[in-house]
């Protein structure tokens, strides 16, 4: 049985910085997609970075870039989200997904992609 389990979330003011981690179990670890995936109050769920667990490619959306870093440890089935230099427009509850289709994956931004996902950690920040 697939299992997400993410934790790390909290409440910061603006500048701050949290890492956000994903414990994943059930399936083969490496080779897949890893993505880091939030949702704010009234909006759509939208993609932050992902990850490819066998070779580390990663992407990231461009509201993020230079400020988020998606990394894994392979040895704990982990991925980590760090966030530094917090806006409060970051606020929203994050998700942690994977991609594990058959025959590999791309690394994107895909919601429609990533069939398994945890149930979320909340970040709140404030100005």
């Amino acid at each position: 049985q697939v299992q997400l389990v993410e934790s790390g979330g909290g409440s910061v003011q603006a500048g701050g910085s949290l890492r956000l981690s994903c414990a994943s179990s059930g399936y083969t670890y490496n080779g897949n997609c890893m993505g880091w995936f939030r949702q704010a109050p009234g909006k759509e769920r939208e993609g932050v970075a992902a990850i490819y667990t066998g070779g580390g490619g990663t992407v990231y959306a461009d509201s993020v870039k230079g400020r988020f870093t998606i990394s894994q440890d392979n040895a704990k089935n982990t991925v980590y989200l760090q966030m530094n230099s917090l806006k409060p427009e970051d606020t929203a509850m994050y998700y942690c997904a994977a991609d594990l289709r058959h025959g590999g994956c791309i690394v994107a931004l895909r919601e429609k992609d990533f069939g398994y996902w945890g149930q979320g950690t909340q970040v709140t920040v404030s100005s």
